[in-house]
């Protein structure tokens, strides 16, 4: 085989190999201002009075761990991933995710920045999260569509609808 040909076949490869990669935040990230520190404060004061005087001890400690890893969350920036969608799957940092593992995907905005949520077929971890950062949303749909169906719309769950409805009414910060 002449050298030449050689090279454009092996490029070929990483082409198709390697179709889109991008490096993005590993989660959806908004700074927080001060009122949503105080508002989550408060209430979970009077969560831990409420569970002091019928004596739930232990919830009270699984109430202050959850608040903790929320500000947590909410005070430290996420580091960038690496995601990279191949011919074989999708890429996460050193997480491999082959095609037949994968069901659907569709496109959510989420904490003002734009999403892919991927499903999987098995329970856990249920959906893949991919931020997309500066890459095209048409690229990613284009990428993706010749191995996974894409859903306009996505019924959401139980537990969507009272989140939202939660965050609407009750908001821990003015917008």
């Amino acid at each position: 085989m002449p050298e030449e040909a050689r090279e454009q076949s092996e490029n070929a490869y990483i082409e198709e190999a390697a179709p889109l990669e991008w490096a993005a935040p590993g989660r959806p990230f908004q700074k927080r201002t001060k009122q949503f520190y105080l508002t989550a404060l408060l209430i979970m004061l009077l969560l831990e009075i409420i569970l002091f005087l019928f004596s739930q001890y232990l919830l009270m400690v699984v109430i202050v761990a959850l608040v903790f890893v929320s500000f947590a969350l909410a005070t430290i920036p996420p580091k960038d991933f690496k995601y990279r969608i191949s011919t074989e799957g999708i890429m996460i940092e050193d997480r491999f995710f082959l095609w037949k593992e994968l069901y659907d995907f569709y496109f959510k905005k989420v904490d003002g920045a734009e999403t892919v949520h991927v499903r999987t077929t098995a329970y856990l971890p249920g959906e893949l999260i991919l931020t997309l950062g500066s890459v095209n949303k048409e690229e990613v749909k284009k990428a993706l569509i010749t191995y996974l169906p894409f859903r306009e719309y996505v019924k959401p769950t139980f537990m969507e609808k009272s989140g939202d409805w939660l965050s609407k009414n009750f908001p821990l910060e003015n917008k």
